[in-house]
């Protein structure tokens, strides 16, 4: 079953053109942020000088080893969190000038999306369409829809959320976002601790938004398969910086000739950060992923 389309918005928010007459879907100009630890130390960089455009359709990769500013920038893009330097732009709103119109564009799905527990997916989701200002019946029909897809079945969509497995509130919290229809979808990574099942099930239903609803979609993700089956292009980040942007086959590519062999993206990640993708950054090389 494919997605229906869905309707959201009274009136679509125009897209800004920039200066060469096309908005990016997202334009990060040279961002960074700092965060203070403790009394007496200096801020530590959490993100540092991040540049990145994406057109509207591609799915954007971001790899980094646990702490190395991930989540910081998915926040920052979200508008969640304030740069100290630079500029956030989606599709030409700037996310702190034209926040309300930003919020109305983009939705976000993090590792530990929240939710009201004792309720049900059904009476969690129609709440956040209330809060969208979105036309109820229409929406309940939505989510039938969109959770059938998810394969979440119809006996899970009354009980309590308390009584569902991870994979199953993830899959929820996916379609709490796609109800907005946003044109950029922010995914921290989506399918961490998911089984094997459930990861299949949200990764054919990420390549079906961005397929149906032309959606851009930005993905952190520890999964290098993962982010080889559906990324355009990956960039790597290592201590709040980035070290390198291209394809998955350009990355691969790229550190083949400098090991002189064949390369997987294992072999990217060690290769341009020196480090395992499940190694912590240390205090005071990068930020936690808070």
């Amino acid at each position: 079953m494919s997605i229906p389309p869905i309707t959201v918005r009274s009136s679509p928010v125009p897209v800004a053109p920039g200066a060469d007459g096309v908005a990016a879907a997202l334009l990060v100009e040279h961002v960074s942020k700092a965060f203070r630890i403790g009394r007496g130390k200096p801020p530590v960089a959490a993100v540092s000088d991040v540049s990145m455009r994406l057109e509207r359709g591609v799915i954007h990769g971001v790899l980094g080893a646990n702490g190395s500013g991930k989540s910081t920038l998915i926040r920052l893009i979200a508008g969640l969190l304030t740069v100290d330097a630079g500029r956030v732009e989606i599709f030409g709103h700037d996310v702190v000038r034209d926040e309300l119109k930003v919020k109305r564009l983009i939705n976000r799905v993090s590792v530990d999306a929240a939710f009201f527990r004792k309720l049900s997916p059904m009476e969690n989701l129609t709440f956040a369409a209330r809060v969208y200002g979105l036309d109820v019946p229409t929406a309940r029909k939505s989510i039938y829809a969109i959770l059938e897809r998810l394969n979440v079945g119809t006996d899970r969509v009354d009980r309590p959320v308390e009584q569902m497995s991870r994979g199953m509130q993830q899959k929820v919290a996916i379609a709490r976002a796609l109800l907005t229809s946003p044109v950029l979808l922010l995914l921290d990574e989506p399918t961490t601790g998911l089984d094997p099942r459930s990861k299949i099930d949200v990764q054919e239903f990420i390549e079906e938004i961005r397929a149906t609803h032309d959606t851009t979609i930005v993905l952190t993700t520890h999964d290098l398969a993962e982010a080889e089956r559906l990324c355009d292009d990956i960039t790597v980040i290592d201590g709040g910086r980035v070290v390198i942007t291209d394809t998955p086959a350009g990355l691969t590519s790229s550190a083949s000739e400098r090991l002189g062999r064949p390369a997987t993206l294992w072999d990217v990640f060690m290769a341009y950060t020196g480090r395992s993708l499940d190694d912590d950054v240390v205090e005071g090389e990068g930020e936690g992923d808070r």
